[in-house]
């Protein structure tokens, strides 16, 4: 048997057919997908995850209409300011959590890009655990960018430099893609070579802790090879 995953990665997919549901705008879908994100975190730190990954935004997201893209970054914005407030600063120091926001954050509004790193910056030195908020993400972009660094600063190209080069250098053990897709959609493609994944049908607001129990316990009872 298995521990339980100490970096768990997630792709945060069915906010707005959630809404559609409910017959109200897609996009207030994003609401409570933010709002369960907080849960989920709780959660997954109750059970001993020690990492979470959480693809929240790609780069192929930026094609969204652009009352949802406003929509969304006023949204991310309310969630990093929150987290600036001095309690719960004072409590991501007492539980060790530390915050990064992985991709090209460049493409970002700037109000959030300079919100965002001014948690980074708050959180840098908290361990053990830590939170990172793939936005403006894409794993083909981020191999791209990395063979460009490592072309740009004369490095030895072997797997050990190159993951250093990446956005994340950290590779998640189980990786839960909600909504009923089966797919990767650009996720963490170089860290997630041997990642366990599980897909649910459940929509991401509906996720509950029970579903996440099941989904280490799955983890758990699974065989990892690594190839040998």
């Amino acid at each position: 048997m298995n521990e339980a995953p100490k970096h768990l990665g997630v792709i945060v997919d069915g906010n707005r057919r959630f809404a559609k549901r409910l017959m109200m705008n897609p996009w207030k879908g994003h609401e409570w997908g933010a709002e369960k994100f907080r849960k989920f975190t709780e959660w997954c730190f109750e059970l001993g995850v020690q990492e979470i990954t959480a693809y929240v935004f790609s780069i192929q997201n930026f094609n969204r209409p652009k009352d949802e893209f406003e929509y969304l970054m006023k949204i991310f914005k309310q969630m990093v300011n929150e987290r600036l407030q001095p309690d719960n600063l004072k409590e991501m120091k007492e539980k060790g959590v530390k915050i990064t926001f992985i991709g090209r954050q460049e493409m970002l509004p700037k109000e959030l890009q300079e919100l965002q790193n001014k948690l980074m910056e708050a959180t840098k030195e908290n361990k053990p655990k830590r939170v990172n908020f793939a936005m403006a993400y894409g794993g083909r972009e981020e191999i791209i960018d990395a063979v460009k660094k490592i072309v740009a600063e004369g490095k030895e190209v072997n797997e050990e430099e190159f993951s250093k080069c990446l956005w994340l250098n950290s590779n998640p053990d189980l990786i839960i893609r909600t909504g009923g897709e089966q797919r990767t959609s650009n996720f963490l493609p170089w860290q997630s070579t041997y990642s366990e994944w599980i897909f649910l049908e459940k929509l991401w607001p509906e996720i509950e802790k029970e579903d996440l129990v099941k989904c280490i316990e799955e983890y758990k009872s699974r065989e990892r090879r690594f190839g040998k």
